[in-house]
């Protein structure tokens, strides 16, 4: 998975220049300091000019007081349902934003016009071209508040009939009410609606937070910081509502769950919406699937969900899970191998812009489940992949996510002719050299894109 309109280029010319924005801090990378970073420490680069800096996750940002400033944010602001607002020991704004009281920020940052996303989808097209990429299952409706999903369309479209689109799109449609949806789904767009080049995918919610962060929503408090349970997105009504009314009119569903507290309310919403619609092949399922208990790997498989993992991820949570989660929890999660042989299809990504979308480096981590760098493991080494199934993972099974199985993910008669030159084989290389395996050459279509 990958989102171009925050990836590549989202910080770049398109915005009122009076704006600084980043991201890919994390704190626990930190040498010298042990904390997140504040208002302070931006105040501190300028108090002119407003900054935001988005954790690497995307569930935290830092705002200086200009960007708060021209927020309207003050003491007295509400505090979202499913966010949190930081503040100081004397009770001021510290600056951090959680999750959906991001959005008080978001709403502030300057909206790109419709060349400047198509010059995002250009530069973020290429980039993924050269890590050997030739499809992607996107996320692009919710990055910027005031940019309309039919801006969004129409530049993949416009780039489509320019011909300068070198990546296939499977669009996850992020949309937060029910009211946005319905409007989203009677206009026409279902899943598996376009063509090769761009077709709406799944209804795309984001359940919780993330584990780095302490924001995945836990059953039971977190081992670090018993003051923390994580943050649910949505309550459990709007959940359920939105699932079933998308299960009910042809659309896939592709909802992030991290901690297992997130895990309940999406097997509970998804027991309902199967229940009130029965229907075959949904291949509706759980993005991420991190903090899992063994009766939750049991019910994703009896109610033949799909499974997006991102293996990459554990190049860093093996650093923090014991510690975040308890030893008891972190012993069942991350389980990918277990839920393959319960039946379960899992497919692979990066997760990107969280991190680089290296499938490569990936893979790496799915057959050692090691740290990239340092080998630092292995965690829970029976839930590592075999080579063949780390591949299959990026390509057979991620074809079969998008409902796509009979024209690619594999190099045979019939199908797209999309693939990558690497300049050695897999099969052959020390399983920590594989993140080291360089891309040649990236062809779609039997045209070369890189």
């Amino acid at each position: 998975m990958i989102n171009y309109l925050k990836d590549f280029g989202s910080c770049g010319d398109f915005s009122d220049k009076n704006w600084l924005t980043g991201r890919g801090w994390n704190q626990d990378y930190f040498t010298d300091v042990d904390r997140m970073p504040t208002r302070a420490d931006l105040d501190s680069i300028s108090t002119e000019i407003p900054i935001i800096i988005v954790r690497a996750c995307g569930h935290c940002l830092v705002a200086n007081s200009k960007a708060i400033e021209i927020s309207g944010i003050t003491l007295d602001t509400p505090i979202p349902d499913g966010g949190e607002i930081g503040r100081t020991e004397s009770g001021e704004l510290d600056g951090r934003f959680f999750d959906n009281a991001m959005g008080y920020i978001y709403d502030a940052v300057p909206v790109p016009d419709k060349e400047a996303v198509k010059n995002m989808i250009r530069t973020a097209s290429q980039k993924l071209n050269s890590y050997g990429i030739t499809g992607s299952h996107s996320d692009d409706y919710c990055v910027f508040s005031g940019l309309p999903w039919q801006t969004v369309n129409e530049a993949f479209h416009e780039l489509i009939e320019a011909g300068e689109l070198t990546v296939r799109v499977y669009e996850q449609s992020n949309f937060t009410s029910l009211e946005t949806l319905k409007e989203f789904v009677e206009a026409g767009n279902v899943t598996g609606a376009g063509s090769d080049m761009f077709k709406i995918g799944p209804l795309k919610m984001l359940g919780d937070g993330a584990l780095g962060a302490r924001t995945a929503f836990l059953t039971k408090p977190y081992a670090d910081d018993p003051s923390q349970c994580g943050l649910p997105v949505f309550n459990q009504q709007t959940m359920d509502e939105m699932i079933t009314y998308a299960h009910a009119n042809n659309m896939q569903v592709a909802v992030h769950a991290i901690g297992d507290g997130c895990l309940d309310m999406l097997l509970s919403a998804y027991e309902k919406a199967f229940a009130n619609c029965p229907r075959n092949d949904h291949r509706s399922g759980v993005v991420h699937c991190q903090i899992t208990r063994p009766d939750q790997l049991r019910k994703i498989a009896d109610l033949d969900l799909h499974v997006y993992a991102q293996t990459i991820f554990l190049d860093y949570d093996i650093h923090i899970v014991k510690d975040r989660v308890g030893e008891e929890l972190a012993s069942t999660s991350y389980s990918w191998k277990t839920l393959m042989n319960k039946g379960v299809t899992v497919s692979n990504g990066s997760d990107c812009p969280v991190e680089w979308p290296d499938c490569l480096r990936s893979m790496q981590c799915a057959v050692t489940r090691t740290t990239v760098r340092d080998n630092i493991g292995p965690y829970l080494p029976d839930e590592a992949f075999t080579v063949r199934e780390a591949i299959d993972s990026y390509t057979k099974v991620s074809a079969f996510a998008s409902f796509e199985e009979n024209v690619k993910g594999q190099i045979k008669p019939g199908m797209l002719a999309d693939f990558v030159v690497l300049d050695k084989n897999l099969f052959e290389v020390d399983k920590f050299d594989i993140s080291n395996v360089k891309v040649i050459a990236t062809y779609l279509g039997a045209k070369k894109v890189y």
